[in-house]
């Protein structure tokens, strides 16, 4: 009965919410758009974007407006549930924002190692980040350099992992990128008892662990089939945490010779069902498929929790993956099969 109290609000707002996101019907639709502005049109008359797309001019109908206004949206809807729940859930949130301060930190270290000359364009997160979040946007825009940017983050938790690296020598944007990772993995996974307690706790650790996992054989996949890596150097990709996935499998898969023993070895993990290499399907797209299952299935089973949370806020993090795909593979006049392909609908 306490979880039902505690969360008969969200559920209810969450569901109003989830009655928005764009479906395979739409995408399809979407597909057969042949201009950007065409795809405007269609969003603010058959989605929850209409209050963001609003703001853009004619002249402002590009790629890199249109992706900046269409994440304001995922912002909002956080700000939202965040509003509708108590204590407990909001440090939840707290800890689930992490992915969105990686993320932008990731977008500082792409200006200044690749020394571009646009100025950052961070005010349409200002907002956001200025009220959830540890990262000040006003010290990381006058940053010109990876140590400056470094600097800039002191006080706040990612300072530490970031500093370690400015010891050592021929340090790349990946590294960067992966210390970061790694990290926010890592504090998810070690205070996400601190957070939940048991339901809760057993949720967001089957769906963190298994997405950990999950990951994992992702990187030890395109390690192998595409960049040819040799183990020692897979094993520094990973997130050092096992879930369903013993030590002594992982030193299988890491170690297997080709791409096709990394699927014989595959087979022995409870994941290998999701993962039909026969598929037209990317392992990203099969990564994705494997996790909608599962927090579909936690929120089904669980409903008044924070699976529904969870999921919502995938989904919408997925709608905005697709919607992206589907607007660059438009610019590029890609055919409307070509384009689901790339944003994982289904091929007519």
């Amino acid at each position: 009965m306490g979880n039902l109290l505690t969360y008969s609000g969200i559920v209810t707002k969450v569901r109003a919410m989830e009655a928005k996101l764009l479906d395979d019907k739409n995408f399809e639709e979407i597909s057969e758009l042949h201009s950007v502005p065409e795809v405007v049109s269609y969003l603010k008359e058959k989605s929850s974007y209409t209050y963001v797309l609003d703001e853009l001019t004619s002249e402002q109908l590009h790629r890199g407006n249109i992706e900046k206004v269409l994440i304001r949206q995922l912002y909002y809807d956080y700000s939202k549930i965040y509003r509708f729940c108590g204590l407990e859930q909001r440090k939840f949130l707290s800890l689930y924002i992490s992915r969105y301060e990686v993320d932008l930190i990731n977008y500082c270290l792409r200006i200044v190692i690749n020394h571009y000359q646009e100025p950052f364009d961070l005010n349409y997160k200002k907002p956001f980040f200025d009220k959830y979040s540890q990262i000040s946007i006003d010290r990381l825009i006058t940053s010109r350099t990876t140590d400056e940017l470094i600097e800039n983050l002191k006080g706040t938790e990612y300072y530490e992992p970031l500093s370690r690296l400015k010891e050592k020598t021929n340090i790349t944007l990946f590294d960067y990128d992966l210390a970061l990772d790694q990290y926010a993995f890592a504090k998810v996974w070690k205070k996400r008892k601190k957070v939940l307690k048991k339901k809760e706790l057993e949720i967001l650790t089957r769906d963190y662990g298994s997405k950990i996992d999950m990951l994992n054989l992702q990187w030890i996949y395109r390690a192998k089939k595409y960049y040819h890596m040799q183990p020692a150097n897979i094993y520094a990709l990973l997130v050092p945490i096992h879930y369903k996935m013993t030590t002594g499998l992982v030193k299988e898969l890491v170690e297997a010779p080709t791409p096709e023993d990394f699927e014989a070895v595959l087979k022995k993990t409870s994941y290998w069902r999701h993962y039909d290499f026969q598929q037209n399907l990317t392992i990203e797209q099969m990564y994705s498929e494997c996790l909608y299952r599962l927090y579909t299935v936690d929120r089904r089973r669980n409903p008044y929790s924070i699976a529904t949370i969870n999921t919502y806020l995938f989904l919408k993090e997925e709608e905005l993956r697709k919607l992206t795909t589907a607007i660059e593979c438009i610019r590029y006049n890609l055919t409307p099969g070509e384009t689901l392909a790339y944003v994982g609908g289904k091929i007519q």
